[in-house]
């Protein structure tokens, strides 16, 4: 949109302020906001706020520098907003928010999350491909009963149970109009295996879009919850005997702006392609999951036998396996395919970047695929699991890390300086809160996420 589309569009609605919103490397969603009286004057509306080099280096504990992250308090970045995705908060309608990139000195910052994913996106686009997708987040919806540390669920019921559906519909139907309103269509809602945990998924779009969308989605549920007295959070593991929250990650694949996910000339099974992109993740899931399950919660609930994907394999409709390849509902062809090694705590321009980066160097290399996997992968005997390539995911932050910090593909697609931003963040992350217990962790993450 142009200014004056810009302008036009705040003054009917009658937004007070701008939300510019960035995701930081600990996951926060963050923002400053300009007043919409001033918007025009100067260089405020290509550049209306700006931020120290340092918050790309803060951890998700409190606002401080994380040593060994190359930023400081000298510098300045400023948030040049990307107004195609202005959109009005009509749970709070005297504000709106936009997605903002990172520029310094009048040029993309190395250490923008979001150019990440640009480049990304751009580097698919040398091979001509798109890719299409969307987070399928789960979130628990808490009360704060006066007097007691432990928030306690909404209610107490298991998954898809229909009665759950009673327990808050306000709050439900608020989230859902709102995301509506916000050009986020919903397709279905219903209640998750926790107590008071539950699902809403909005439909795909393009990969920069989808990210975006996460961003306002995240925003959305837990301002709406505020606002009838609630806590949302996203937080993967609140409780330790229940449900953990993911957000699993939907991928398909273009060409010209059809999927190419299937292989019609072949049973319309999965496409070469398609295949060559999922033996590239696979081939970095490890190092990946610093990115994609990046908080030292995330380990709690990335366990077998919990349909996480603990392990680095993949199945048709397996949802033990890492990477699901999903089927129509003739089970006559190949839909897409879902990474479920995501939850909320990830930036997801970063986890959805690097997750491109991984395919590219699989449709690069035409890596091959092991077999399927039909059972639980945790019920396979070690020799067995070995023999097949079917791997433990790691088991800490730690451990994933060091992954990472030997994954020479992904820190290349990083970059040198985001890279070390990066890494330090979750570096200082889990040096502190490695020896938590989780009503430490609760303590410091349940608002966070």
């Amino acid at each position: 949109m142009n200014k004056r589309e810009v302008m036009s569009r705040l003054r009917k609605s009658g937004v007070e302020y701008v939300r510019v919103l960035w995701c930081d490397n600990a996951g926060i969603i963050r923002a400053k906001a300009i007043n919409s009286s001033v918007l025009t004057e100067g260089d405020n509306f290509d550049y209306p706020v700006g931020i120290s080099l340092a918050q790309q280096a803060v951890p998700v504990m409190y606002d401080g520098v994380s040593p060994g992250s190359g930023l400081g308090p000298v510098g300045e970045v400023f948030l040049k907003p990307d107004w195609d995705t202005l959109t009005v908060l009509n749970y709070n309608q005297s504000f709106a928010s936009v997605a903002a990139d990172m520029y310094k000195n009048g040029s993309p910052w190395k250490c923008c999350p979001r150019d990440f994913l640009k480049r990304a996106i751009d580097e698919l686009d040398k091979f001509g491909f798109e890719i299409n997708a969307a987070f399928e987040n789960e979130f628990y919806l808490l009360r704060q009963p006066e007097g007691r540390d432990v928030p306690v669920p909404v209610d107490d019921t298991l998954f898809a149970m229909a009665s759950a559906m009673d327990s808050c519909p306000a709050v439900i139907d608020e989230i859902t109009k709102s995301l509506k309103n916000q050009s986020m269509p919903v397709e279905r809602y219903y209640p998750e295996s926790g107590p008071g945990q539950y699902e809403i998924s909005i439909r795909y779009s393009n990969a920069l879009r989808a990210a975006d969308n996460q961003l306002n989605y995240r925003q959305t549920v837990n301002g709406v919850a505020l606002k009838h007295g609630m806590i949302a959070s996203f937080m993967p593991k609140i409780f330790a005997d229940a449900a953990g929250s993911g957000c699993h990650m939907h991928l398909s694949l273009l060409k010209h702006s059809k999927n190419i996910s299937a292989d019609i000339e072949n049973d319309n099974m999965l496409s070469d392609t398609m295949a060559y992109f999922m033996a590239g993740v696979l081939r970095h899931l490890h190092a990946l999951c610093a990115i994609t399950v990046p908080s030292v919660n995330s380990y709690r609930r990335l366990k077998p036998h919990c349909w996480s994907g603990a392990y680095s394999c993949y199945g048709y409709d397996n949802r033990e396996a890492a990477v699901r390849v999903i089927k129509t509902h003739d089970g006559e062809s190949v839909s897409h395919i879902e990474l479920k090694t995501v939850d909320a705590s990830s930036n997801p321009y970063l986890a959805l970047g690097s997750v491109i980066y991984a395919g590219i160097d699989g449709i690069s290399n035409k890596l091959s695929l092991n077999d399927p996997v039909d059972v639980d992968p945790g019920t396979i005997p070690l020799n067995r699991q070995k023999s097949e390539g079917i791997r433990r995911l790691p088991e800490t932050l730690g451990e994933a890390l060091e992954e990472l910090k030997n994954d020479r593909t992904l820190k290349d697609a990083l970059g040198e300086n985001l890279y070390k931003a990066y890494y330090a963040v979750k570096e200082n992350e889990w040096k502190t809160m490695k020896d938590y217990g989780i009503e430490e962790e609760r303590k410091t993450l349940l608002k966070k996420f």
